[in-house]
């Protein structure tokens, strides 16, 4: 399947029978209108408590409130995420404050069971060994003596048990060395094996943040759709929801996956209207 994140126009490109239902408003008061145990599928990424300078949210808050306001959504994810769902949150922290995404995870760990770390990489120096470096992906470059360029973020799958299965085929890569196929009988004579937890996902290039990304903090498209992949099941009949809609990514990753039912909330009246547009609605 191509990749839908960096065809240009994506959004003209959907013709998925997917249901949307985008609201307007706080996510949380929101959520609490949908009954209990009606979501398959959560893939989201909340503002990561930066001061990030969004149109509509104060991205401030002291540590103690930004986590009690993590537990304060996310127990209402948990409560209409199904006993085999998936949670996927996509955290991301500052070089000056790197416990935040781990305080985040373990603030939750009442609620869901983490059953798998995954690392966006969005940036990453290779080098093999016959060549020079190579470098690929975009990252923020920052003036410092203290600190590396960050080039990663984390998504935390969280489920119920523990012990939901998930397809990793279906995000899975060839053999580097096809030997293996035959080799291995876990195969069963194909050639793919399970990616594993650190995956490259760029972000498009972009000429205009205003015009391209009008929006400060956007996870990739592909992103959301390799969790909607993992996660697996029967695309027709899952539900999937984004309690922090922002433009609409996560939408769109579920409309070329032939979702069912898609629930997007996005307090921010602007970031809704661009997500509407993007997806025809």
């Amino acid at each position: 399947m191509p990749d839908p994140d960096h065809l240009p126009g994506l959004e003209n490109r959907i013709t998925s029978e997917t249901s949307f239902d985008l609201r307007p408003g706080d996510c949380v008061e929101g959520m609490k209108t949908l009954s209990d145990e009606s979501v398959d599928l959560v893939v989201t990424s909340p503002p990561y408590n930066l001061g990030i300078k969004y149109a509509n949210y104060s991205d401030n808050l002291s540590s103690e409130a930004y986590l009690a306001w993590s537990l304060e959504w996310a127990t209402e994810v948990n409560r209409l995420l199904k006993p085999g769902g998936s949670f996927f949150l996509n955290v991301g922290a500052a070089p000056a404050q790197p416990w935040m995404p781990h305080e985040i995870a373990l603030s939750l760990r009442n609620l869901f069971q983490l059953q798998n770390t995954i690392h966006w990489i969005k940036s990453i120096t290779v080098e093999p060994r016959d060549s020079d470096p190579v470098s690929v992906g975009h990252f923020k470059p920052i003036n410092s003596k203290r600190f590396l360029n960050d080039c990663h973020e984390y998504v935390f799958h969280f489920t119920k048990s523990g012990k939901v299965p998930v397809d990793r085929l279906a995000v899975g890569v060839p053999y580097a060395d096809k030997s293996n196929i035959t080799r291995w009988g876990h195969t069963k004579g194909k050639d793919k094996r399970c990616r594993g937890n650190n995956w490259y996902v760029p972000y498009e290039t972009i000429k205009h943040r205003s015009k391209d990304r009008p929006h400060p903090a956007t996870f990739p498209v592909e992103l959301a759709r390799k969790c909607i992949l993992l996660h697996g099941g029967d695309p027709g009949e899952m539900t999937m929801m984004d309690p922090f809609l922002g433009i609409g990514n996560a939408a769109i990753a579920a409309a070329h996956a032939g979702l069912g039912k898609f629930t997007g909330f996005e307090i921010d009246d602007v970031y809704l209207t661009e997500a509407r547009k993007r997806l025809g609605a």
